[in-house]
Order: C-alpha cells, then sequence, then structure tokens
C-alpha cells in the first residue's frame, strides 16, 4: 500500500559534524557559502564524490575535459525522454502510478516516495527519542552525522563486530551492499538481527542505494515487519540521481509519521512522471543488469592489472584500499581523472568509465603512475 494524500501537521566522511554547528554564520549568501565550503574542506565534513568544479579550479583543468569516476553513478543511466508539459503546470499528484511502480518493482508492501533517500537520512532520527544507533564503519558519512545532529548517541561499528553489538544498540544502521567496501550480509541474518531489535522497539535501517543490481538480497519484501525500514533510490543504477527520487519501504505507520514529517509533494511532478516510466521498464532494467556486471568485472581486472588490486566492491564501483590513497587520487587529477577519496580508512573509490575512450583514458594513466613515481 501508497502512502498518498495530504496529513495533519504534527568526503571525507570521517570529520567533526559538531564542527559545523560551531561557525558563526556571516551576512550575505555569498559569504556564507564561501565559508562553508572553506570550513568543509579544513575540517574534512561530508564531502561527497562529484565535485568536478571544485576539481577543476583546483588542478587548472576545463571542466569538459574531467573523467568523473567519482560517484558510482551508472554511466549509461535511463534514457530521460522529455516529460509532458502538464507536469511542469500542476501540483505533484500521489494517484500518478508511481507508488504503484514502486511497489511492483520493489516487491514492497507499502512505500513512501521522498526527494532522493537524502530526506529519508534526515528526517528518520527525528522519529526517535535519543537512542544508541550503531552505524557500520566504514560507510556512507550522512547517516552518521544525521542522527548525531538530532542527538542520538552513534557508535561507529565493523562489520565483524555487529553480533555483539545488537543487544547495546537501540538502531543498526547499514548500508547494504556497503558504500564503500561493496560489503554484503545474507538475508537470515539480517532478519535474526532485525527481530532481536524488533523485540525491544528497535530499528534495522537499510541503505540498499546499491541493490538494484541483486534484487534477490534485497529486504524490501519483507519491510512490512514492525522496525524495518529499507531506503532505496533512482540516482545509482538508473542514473537519475539528478532527479531526487528515492522511496522508504517500512511499515505503515511509520511511513504515516514520516509523510507527517516531510509534508506534502516532496517529489517534484517531472521527477515523478520520469521516476514512474524508469521503473515500469523491465527491458532496460535487464538490458542495464547484465552489462553492469560485465563492466564491474572489467573495472576489476584492469585496476588488478595495474597492481592495485580491489579490496572490495560492487558492480558499479570498486574500492582500493592503501595508505597512498591520497597521492593517487593527486596523481589521477592531474590527468583529468576524479575518483573519490576516503581518509579513513585510507582508500580510493573508482566508478565505471562511460564508453571505450574513457576506458582507455584509465588504462594509460593508471599505467602512468609507475612513471610519476607512484605507487599503491
Amino acid at each position: 500500500m501508497a502512502i498518498g494524500g495530504s496529513y495533519p501537521s504534527q568526503g571525507k566522511c570521517r570529520g567533526s559534524v559538531a564542527a559545523v554547528a560551531a561557525v558563526e554564520r556571516p551576512e550575505g549568501l555569498q559569504a556564507g557559502s564561501a565559508l562553508l565550503t572553506a570550513s568543509a574542506e579544513s575540517t574534512g565534513l561530508l564531502h561527497h564524490g562529484g565535485r568536478l568544479r571544485e576539481a577543476a579550479q583546483r588542478y587548472s583543468i576545463p571542466l569538459s575535459d574531467w573523467m568523473d569516476l567519482s560517484t558510482g553513478i551508472n554511466p549509461a543511466g535511463w534514457p530521460v525522454p522529455e516529460p509532458p508539459e502538464h507536469c511542469w503546470a500542476r501540483l505533484p499528484e500521489d494517484d500518478d502510478g508511481l507508488e504503484q511502480a514502486a511497489r511492483a518493482y520493489y516487491d514492497a508492501e507499502h512505500i513512501l516516495p521522498t526527494a532522493g533517500s537524502q530526506a529519508a537520512i534526515q528526517a528518520l532520527p527525528r522519529l526517535r527519542p535519543p537512542s544508541r544507533v550503531a552505524v557500520l564503519d566504514p560507510g556512507y558519512c550522512e547517516h552518521a552525522a544525521a542522527w548525531r545532529r538530532a542527538g542520538h548517541s552513534v557508535l561507529p561499528v565493523a562489520a565483524g563486530d555487529i553480533q555483539q553489538t545488537i543487544e547495546h544498540c537501540d538502531v543498526l544502521l547499514l548500508t547494504h551492499p556497503n558504500n564503500p567496501t561493496g560489503a554484503t550480509f545474507a538475508v537470515e541474518e539480517l532478519l535474526a538481527w532485525q527481530a532481536r531489535l524488533a523485540r525491544r522497539d528497535g530499528w534495522l535501517l537499510l541503505d540498499e542505494a546499491y541493490m538494484d543490481l541483486t534484487p534477490e538480497y534485497s529486504l524490501c519484501r519483507h519491510s512490512e515487519r514492525r522496525g524495518l525500514i529499507v531506503l532505496r533510490s533512482l540516482g545509482k543504477f538508473f542514473g537519475l540521481a539528478g532527479a531526487r527520487v528515492g522511496f522508504v519501504c517500512a511499515h505503515m505507520d511509520l511511513l504515516i509519521a514520516l509523510r507527517t514529517l516531510l509534508g506534502p509533494w516532496s517529489v517534484s511532478a517531472p521527477a515523478r512522471w520520469v521516476a514512474t516510466a524508469a521503473l515500469r521498464d523491465q527491458r532496460w532494467q535487464t538490458h542495464a543488469r547484465r552489462a553492469l556486471q560485465l563492466q564491474g568485472e572489467r573495472l576489476q581486472q584492469l585496476l588488478d592489472r595495474h597492481g592495485l588490486t580491489p579490496a572490495g566492491g560492487t558492480a558499479l564501483f570498486q574500492w582500493l584500499r592503501t595508505p597512498r590513497a591520497a597521492e593517487l587520487h593527486r596523481a589521477l587529477a592531474t590527468q583529468g581523472i576524479l575518483t573519490r577519496l576516503f581518509e579513513m580508512p585510507a582508500s580510493l573509490r573508482f566508478g565505471l568509465p562511460g564508453d571505450q575512450a574513457d576506458w582507455s583514458r584509465l588504462d594509460a594513466a593508471l599505467g602512468a603512475l609507475s612513471s610519476m613515481g607512484v605507487e599503491a
């Protein structure tokens, strides 16, 4: 069942979130933006991939000359047609077919569209009293930051320590498959953890942003269980990150509370139209899964051939853990190739090249590393 209608109102990934709150807000939007950017650069606050304009300025390479491998987004995303004109003139409507298409695609009984999964990431912590939140580490940094901002106690937890941590937390938060490591967990194990948490009104919160390539391992089909929340997004597999369309699969009571908190019209009418069409395009989805699996294997083999053996990854990215990650990042950036740099642990994430010319360019750039005196 979908949630519709109106309800009454009721990078650097391991930086210090508190540092943002401590920055005094200057007068003027331009000054504020400059200060926030400078603060992020100095403290390592929540940087993400895709910062091409910043890289172009830093390395004095024109924006058009860059190859962006930093995001983990499908470089051959769903081909977007022109939305009908009425999408721009009318308010979004809940009975336009999006919820039905999403329920069918994700095999979820209840679902709520959101402005990307980020909207849910920021809002969900506000639906719980102060809690102990175990967050898989390393992982997508926005989760821990959002729970800390909402006043919860956040405990980073390694994959191997989850079993003994369950009894000491109220919320277990996993990116699954994990970003950036690609780590996965068995469905039976996840459901067992969820059952243990639910017995004391706890949550298992899964961010399945990279799950589209292996839907058989998704917990969306179990998300009617109380205390199980699954986030999905059209940004990675479908390559529609700019549309800002995500979904929350969970028990109806939680979705009603979340919808009330987010308010109406969280996803624009054009974005809803595009998302509905993409979710219904089974032929494209089948082709994309096959192609991306092959490309993921190709990227893994390419890195391995150059002595950069990945420590993990998915079909959409490969993760290289090395103490010389920053040096490798800079060396590739000087050649106009942007990767995703992580500081803790020191590592790089490589997304997929877009076409044969990009594959050849990456191959050549990796081959040039040794002549630049840079090795993993």
